[in-house]
């Protein structure tokens, strides 16, 4: 079969389309990946559906220095540490939806819970929501008040 009818036909089991570039294929899932996900046993913070509100306008040079050491504090405690600290501890919270002032992103499902930790060691929170290991970090409120109020 020439080159051109080899073409006819791709064309015609697509639908017509051609595809410019090849869809690169997924990388395969390695066991020891799978074994070293399964012994981690602290937070992984995603930064993926954070959004632009509050988190912008921080005028507190220090607030982001802490709020990473705080990460790190809430990793070395572990999902067990965490569970066991109060909520203005290292703790956190559980938020409902309604009370969030911003647009809540696309990803966020009504049966999504969501929760609060302390950014750093005042009460001011960021938000997000968790994902078996994964916390989806979607609000840093650096003013008071910004993402919800506070009662």
């Amino acid at each position: 079969m020439s080159k051109k009818n080899n073409l006819k036909n791709k064309q015609a089991s697509n639908g017509g389309l051609t595809l410019i570039k090849p869809v690169p294929s997924q990388a395969p899932v390695l066991s020891k990946d799978i074994e070293g996900y399964i012994k981690i046993d602290y937070p992984l913070f995603s930064f993926r559906h954070l959004q632009h509100t509050s988190f912008t306008d921080c005028k507190d040079l220090s607030f982001f220095p802490n709020f990473m050491k705080r990460l790190r504090n809430l990793s070395e405690l572990g999902w067990n540490g965490i569970q066991t600290s109060q909520r203005h501890g290292f703790g956190m919270e559980k938020l409902p939806q309604e009370i969030i002032k911003p647009q809540l992103p696309n990803i966020i499902t009504p049966e999504v819970q969501l929760f609060a930790f302390r950014a750093v060691g005042n009460n001011l929170p960021f938000i997000g929501f968790r994902e078996g290991k994964i916390f989806h970090i979607l609000f840093i409120e650096t003013t008071f008040g910004d993402v919800y109020n506070h009662s």
